[in-house]
């Protein structure tokens, strides 16, 4: 039986998603390219998990001569806030402060960062 689509990223398309962030538009080519010193991934690999990340919304292609570039349909930011609500909705029974409380546990946090928590909390 097939494994039922996920709309949220797996770590490699999320490696492949900071490509795109960054250049814009990317080829499957360029892709690999600036994976395979970190990750030593192969163009096939690249592509297939491309085109999954366009059948999940995440990015669009255009025809440029012979070959496909990709953009991203889906910021960074807005890629964030998903990921979040999924893991809130998972693991904290959709409750931020579950979530803050478990990672004030989790971290040692430095009295800055606790005092920037603070500020970000009264500004909401």
């Amino acid at each position: 039986m097939a494994r039922k689509t996920s709309k949220s990223l797996t770590e490699g398309e999320l490696r492949i998603m900071e490509v795109v962030w960054k250049l814009e538009r990317a080829s499957v080519r360029e892709v690999t390219d600036a994976l395979k010193s970190k990750a030593g991934i192969a163009y096939n690999t690249v592509q297939t998990t491309m085109r999954i990340l366009e059948d999940k919304g995440y990015l669009a292609h255009e025809k440029d001569g012979r070959r496909f570039t990709y953009q991203a349909k889906i910021g960074k930011h807005t890629a964030q806030k998903t990921a979040v609500k999924q893991l809130l909705i998972s693991f904290f029974d959709d409750s931020p402060g579950a979530l803050v409380a478990n990672l004030i546990e989790a971290e040692e946090l430095s009295n800055s960062e606790i005092d920037e928590l603070k500020k970000m909390i009264d500004e909401f």
